[in-house]
């Protein structure tokens, strides 16, 4: 039976004292788990898995030390939705703002909880999230505008799960044979988890209001859910407070995440099922095998019975657009400074690859923070970050929108590193590219997470006031691995005057021979000079034996409403 934590407890924690600094010793190590009863090796840290939370109040310093000891691959942890305002060589992601950490290596993140809300972290390298490395990070804050209404509070997180290792999958995605006779279609998972787990249960007592945040840890699919017997408020998404808006279900992609208020019954006779279901419509193919649905329970007396769930298959998902910030921001009317992100999917000498403005994004010799830090005044040319660095530089406190056009048969998640943003627009599936005139909400809804519908066009707004070297990215991990991924180079004239790199991150480049000043190959002295760069993507070693599939029949239409 998973516990919950009392919100009055979790309050007096946050207003006790002064700010305190929250130490973890990780060791990343391999451990074998059977989640849905098929043991495989996962990625666990201290020789556990599911991984730890990491949990803190505003002002707190975290300290994590880790030690790679997987044996057979680098790893890197990235803190998903934390701006790391003033810590930018702390976001995590290999090959951008820092090498990737290699067996046997000691590494410390160090940086400040300056933010309330819901959030994550995973594996930022190698698409290692997907065999498991990755946990909830909670951030309390006694000033929230619901704290006063709350009980107790559980955190619940979804996924979806793969019995194969990810360097095989990712091997096979990237294969002339998967291109050829497969049309490049991503792996499809073998089922769903919640609670990194299935069928949990999660105890709780009458007339109480629970604070619920969800998260979708997925690795690809994007998920319905919904509480049988019980309405949800929601109150934050992406660790933005939103005005209370009420729903019966929600959707959520990979990497988003929402919290909710849900008022308990006046009386414990009977328990309730949790329902979730991952979107069908994100696979090529559902094989005959695959059951898209996962539950969980609300247990109110364990000696009762608990109910059999039934599959979900009505979906009239809370459309987010409609959310309204707490904050109430207004809509950033001026823009400075306008990217154009026309995206797709193509077949490149038989593998499929990803592409921006016809640019398919590899990480180069040098991480991209470093060739910020270490190329003077050229790092404002976004040359210097190589031709499939992706890099586009923005100015100190521009107004900065960017349009994303998506002209694949797919939906995508996007994901913005340092920032959340105002989503101005977005259109319908198969709405064609932006034609520029669209209505923006004078307070538009805000979180660090947007879906592009497959054939449709999101538009984002945010001002740059964290310098930074910041991954823009879609956040489903195959099309990271594909190259659907840009660098925004934040400011990089006033980071060079505040960031220093430690030396335990120097350290761990240096032991692997790899280059962390100059320009992308690692050139000091002429910066655009790029003979050498990187214009093929590595493919992760490994093989995977394609499983039989079946055409996909029975598609339900989705709704959703405000």
């Amino acid at each position: 039976m998973l516990s919950v934590l009392s919100f009055a407890a979790l309050s007096f924690l946050a207003t006790s004292g002064f700010a305190k600094t929250v130490v973890y010793n990780w060791d990343i190590t391999w451990v074998n788990a059977s989640p849905d009863g098929f043991s495989r090796p996962v990625i666990g840290i201290n020789g556990q898995w599911p991984c730890p939370t990491i949990e803190g109040n505003i002002g707190d310093r975290v300290m994590i030390h880790t030690r790679n000891m997987l044996g057979n691959e680098t790893t890197s942890i990235h803190f998903h939705g934390l701006f790391q305002s003033g810590s930018n060589s702390m976001d995590g992601p290999a090959g951008v703002t820092q090498c990737p950490i290699p067996p046997g290596a000691k590494f410390t993140y160090d940086y400040t909880l300056d933010q309330p809300g819901t959030y994550w972290y995973h594996s930022h390298n190698k698409g290692q999230y997907i065999d498991g490395l990755r946990g909830p990070l909670i951030i309390h804050d006694k000033d929230a505008p619901y704290a006063e209404q709350v009980d107790e509070e559980v955190t619940l997180t979804l996924s979806d799960w793969y019995h194969d290792e990810a360097p095989g999958l990712i091997h096979y995605f990237q294969s002339v044979d998967n291109e050829n006779n497969h049309n490049g279609a991503e792996p499809i998972p073998k089922g769903a988890l919640m609670q990194d787990t299935q069928n949990p249960k999660i105890s709780v007592k009458p007339n109480k209001k629970y604070l619920i945040r969800i998260i979708n840890m997925s690795a690809f699919a994007g998920q319905f859910i919904s509480i049988d017997g019980h309405q949800m408020t929601i109150v934050e998404v992406d660790g933005v407070y939103t005005v209370p808006q009420k729903t019966n279900q929600i959707y959520i992609t990979a990497a988003q995440r929402y919290s909710v208020l849900i008022s308990t019954k006046s009386d414990a006779s009977q328990n309730f099922a949790i329902r979730a279901a991952m979107d069908e419509e994100m696979f090529d193919t559902i094989p005959a095998d695959l059951n898209l649905n996962v539950y969980g329970f609300l247990v109110y007396d364990s000696k009762k019975p608990l109910p059999t769930p039934t599959p979900l298959t009505t979906f009239a998902a809370f459309d987010d657009f409609a959310l309204v910030p707490q904050d109430r921001q207004r809509l950033l009317s001026k823009v400075d400074h306008q990217i154009l992100m026309d995206f797709d999917f193509i077949n490149d000498n038989g593998i499929n690859r990803a592409r921006i403005n016809g640019v398919s994004y590899i990480p180069q010799k040098v991480p991209a923070l470093y060739t910020a830090l270490t190329t003077g005044s050229d790092a404002t040319n976004p040359k210097v970050y190589g031709t499939n660095g992706n890099a586009f530089v923005v100015k100190p406190g521009e107004v900065v929108e960017i349009v994303l056009n998506n002209h694949d048969g797919g939906g995508h998640p996007w994901h913005l590193h340092g920032h959340n943003f105002q989503v101005i627009a977005r259109s319908g599936e198969n709405a064609g590219t932006y034609p520029g005139n669209a209505a923006a909400p004078a307070i538009p809804m805000r979180r660090d997470v947007v879906m592009v519908r497959k054939g449709g066009y999101v538009v984002i707004r945010y001002r740059a006031d964290n310098p930074g070297v910041w991954l823009f990215h879609c956040h489903i991990e195959w099309h990271v691995e594909a190259g659907l991924s840009a660098t925004i180079v934040e400011s990089p004239m006033e980071l060079q005057k505040s960031l220093r790199i430690p030396s335990d991150h120097m350290k761990i480049c240096k032991d692997q021979g790899i280059p962390t000043a100059g320009n992308a190959v690692g050139n000091t002295a002429n910066h655009l000079d790029l003979t050498g760069e990187l214009t093929t993507p590595e493919v992760p070693y490994g093989a995977l034996i394609n499983p039989p599939k079946k055409p996909r029949s029975n598609r339900v239409a989705r709704n959703f409403v405000a």
